[in-house]
């Protein structure tokens, strides 16, 4: 059989109010694996795909065909690694890969659609939303084959709880997409077939909301993070100003979305 290329494809589709790129890891031959050069493509596809795109309203984020998300980092290369530099220099990009993803400036939804172990589940915790075929299968394996859960890992406990999240790293076991949702890992689950149309549901109240408060709501949301709650509601307060801002001779988004309201409640009348 034929090797599969390691690539990432990027579709742009057209919506009423911008645009949404859809962004496929691809090497099903290796379930979608991610390898050095596929980590470090990532970044840049999600970077252009941001620049090229000014009215960008989110990114949707999959893996190729229909057995897996991302089946984890490649094992092969993990494998040639011979010593804590190189060591450490591999999971660098895993995690530049991943932030990328959080530092991206829109809402990025995991499509789940297989595998997602690994750091296929590290890539899928940094997403902002996670919808998940009934036949995902999430997990950290990583301590079977000698190595703990490391970078975006730390995000799980803010997602499932510590209790969780050691039950997942310590353990190394699996979890099915039902499980998943129970424990709060995604925040819906379909079947496969329906996968589309789910995630089509969320592309649609995403476009009726405002974009430019959609993209300071994901920053402030960041900034909540690392931050002590009385920082946290400091910086809510900031960004609420910010929010009435607008270039010269222009309305700002609050004012036209909230004008826009007020005449839809008039017309209903």
């Amino acid at each position: 059989m034929a090797t599969s290329p390691a690539t990432i494809i990027t579709n742009i589709a057209r919506r009423r109010t911008g645009t949404i790129a859809h962004i496929t890891i691809s090497r099903q031959n290796k379930l979608n694996a991610l390898n050095t050069p596929l980590l470090e493509k990532l970044p840049r596809t999600i970077k252009e795909s941001t620049f090229r795109n000014p009215d960008l309203l989110g990114i949707v984020l999959t893996g190729a065909g229909s057995k897996a998300f991302v089946g984890g980092a490649d094992i092969a290369e993990m494998a040639a690694l011979n010593s804590p530099a190189s060591a450490q220099t591999f999971i660098s990009k895993v995690h530049e890969a991943c932030d990328s993803v959080r530092q991206c400036p829109v809402p990025v939804v995991a499509r789940v659609n297989g595998y997602a172990l690994g750091a296929g589940l590290e890539l899928a915790a940094s997403c902002d939303f996670r919808i998940a075929g009934s036949n995902a299968v999430f997990g950290m394996p990583e301590v079977k084959i000698g190595i703990p859960s490391v970078v975006e890992a730390a995000l799980l406990p803010g997602l499932i709880g510590w209790g969780r999240t050691r039950q997942l790293l310590m353990l190394g076991e699996n979890i099915d997409a039902h499980e998943a949702l129970r424990w709060g890992l995604v925040e819906k689950v379909t079947e496969p077939d329906d996968l589309d149309d789910g995630v089509e549901a969320w592309l649609r109240q995403l476009e009726n909301n405002g974009p430019l408060a959609v993209r300071k709501q994901k920053t402030l949301m960041r900034t909540w993070e690392n931050v002590s709650m009385d920082e946290a509601i400091r910086a809510g307060i900031g960004a609420f100003g910010d929010a009435f801002v607008a270039a010269e001779g222009e309305k700002t988004e609050p004012a036209r979305m909230m004008e826009a309201f007020f005449k839809s409640k008039k017309g209903a009348k």
